[in-house]
């Protein structure tokens, strides 16, 4: 988890390569009408978000159900999105991608074809609930130091 431009999606496929595992991404969750609002560059409302993170619950039940191991990635920015989600539950490991403002900015910057507009960065921030008892990593590092230093921590 983490605001955009964390690096959420590398990590993880880096991740689940890593342990051979599949891959899931949030975005892929999202209904058209959200991906038309934020590339518009509006931020989504709770309501807006609600029956996008049931699909991904829906998501991690059925994996949890079939006891398949992945790795996903979601912003989860606020607490509420993370307890609908289930991530508390023990099967369920959180690893939060921890960056600031400035150095994410300027990642934004040079990110092509994705349809984040990079000015709502600043709202993600805004309403970011850095999570307790989740495993923060930073990000000041290559994406293959954090996968390693992933996996150390929870003993993948």
């Amino acid at each position: 988890m983490g605001v955009a431009g964390s690096g959420k999606t590398t990590v993880a496929r880096a991740l689940a390569k890593d342990l051979g595992w599949p891959c899931f991404d949030a975005d892929d969750f999202h209904p058209p009408e959200n991906i038309a609002a934020m590339a518009a560059g509006r931020a989504l409302t709770d309501a807006e978000r609600r029956p996008w993170l049931d699909a991904l619950r829906a998501h991690i039940d059925a994996l949890l159900a079939a006891g398949t191991e992945a790795v996903g990635t979601c912003s989860a920015l606020k607490a509420a999105y993370r307890r609908r989600l289930g991530t508390d539950r023990d099967a369920v490991r959180l690893v939060y991608l921890d960056g600031d403002y400035e150095t994410i900015r300027r990642r934004l910057a040079g990110r092509t074809g994705h349809f984040f507009d990079p000015v709502l960065l600043r709202t993600q921030f805004d309403v970011l609930e850095v999570p307790t008892g989740a495993l923060a990593v930073p990000i000041d590092q290559p994406p293959e130091a954090i996968v390693r230093a992933i996996r150390e921590a929870l003993g993948l």
